[in-house]
């Protein structure tokens, strides 16, 4: 195998592949704005984890562009290599020939680095849904009645991931997804959340900034004082200790307990609920825009702050 067959067949395949890939995203572009959005999005509500749907959707559609890619280079390659594609370089001095393998090299990499982080931020975005999701099933659960759980409440500090509105007091419940370990516990101490394994604890300040905003949107809309109790959910890990009285730590499995956090200040009368039902029926619409996931200062995705 000379360098000219490595340069011929590889510039071949890189050239056809990047065709390919423009090709594949613009067609993806086109399918999205000609399919558009749901048919009926002013009736449709935003179900559990809906942003991280959408998001998984687009990851997913991007991974299949760049692993469709990979196996166009590789087929590309194969070919041109069988089929003498040197003759293109036949003459030229070794120097530019190498410096044509460097081009090439610096192009795979770069395409196989992002193919990586579309992997690793699709497996993070899949987490964060499944997380989200597993809270959101298990508020269904509890609402009965007059009470009714809503996702992905917009704010303008940041998404509520559930909202539980109810004749017995407003909850906003937001979930903090970590993959934890078997035995894996975690603790609130004032404004962090501490995880049994590592070391760095996770502030809470995001969280209770969201949920005051949330209780001064609400108190604007019904012109009286209407308390919103944080609720924060650790799916998968067994909570350990709670010693700040703003917020409720919890998991999937005892979520059920924020029905018991309650006190006679907390009660609305019905046509607060109906209120309040009413104007988050049409912020949690398909129609109305939603916050994407956003990406932290390690680089994974997570839920916006």
């Amino acid at each position: 195998m000379t360098i000219e067959a490595i340069s011929g067949a590889a510039t071949v395949a890189l050239t056809s592949t990047i065709l390919f890939l423009f090709i594949a995203k613009f067609w993806s572009v086109l399918s999205k704005t000609i399919g558009g959005g749901p048919t009926f999005a002013d009736s449709i509500m935003r179900e559990s984890a809906q942003r991280f749907r959408d998001e998984l959707d687009r990851l997913s559609a991007s991974q299949s562009i760049y692993l469709g890619g990979a196996l166009v280079f590789v087929m590309l390659f194969a070919a041109a290599y069988l089929l003498q594609a040197e003759q293109l370089f036949v003459g030229y001095p070794d120097w530019q020939l190498h410096i044509q393998i460097g081009f090439l090299a610096l192009a795979l990499g770069f395409a196989a680095y992002q193919l990586g982080k579309t992997i690793i931020a699709r497996r993070q975005v899949k987490f964060l849904q499944d997380a989200t999701i597993a809270i959101g099933h298990q508020l269904r659960q509890i609402s009965a009645g007059n009470t009714q759980v809503f996702h992905d409440v917009e704010t303008s500090a940041g998404v509520v991931d559930h909202v539980l509105i109810g004749q017995s007091g407003l909850y906003a419940i937001n979930v903090v997804a970590r993959r934890a370990p078997r035995d894996g516990s975690v603790r609130l101490c004032g404004n962090a959340l501490q995880f049994s394994n590592v070391n760095s604890d996770e502030s809470i300040v995001d969280i209770a900034a969201r949920t005051k905003r949330l209780e001064k949107v609400f108190c604007g809309m019904l012109g009286h004082k209407a308390r919103v109790r944080s609720v924060i959910a650790a799916p998968g890990w067994e909570i350990v200790e709670q010693s700040h009285e703003d917020h409720l730590l919890v998991n999937e499995r005892n979520i059920g307990m924020l029905t018991g956090w309650k006190d006679n200040s907390d009660h609305l009368m019905n046509e607060d609920v109906d209120a309040l039902k009413d104007a988050l029926t049409v912020r949690c619409r398909r129609s109305a825009s939603v916050e994407k996931p956003r990406r932290g200062s390690d680089g994974a995705l997570r839920s916006p702050a």
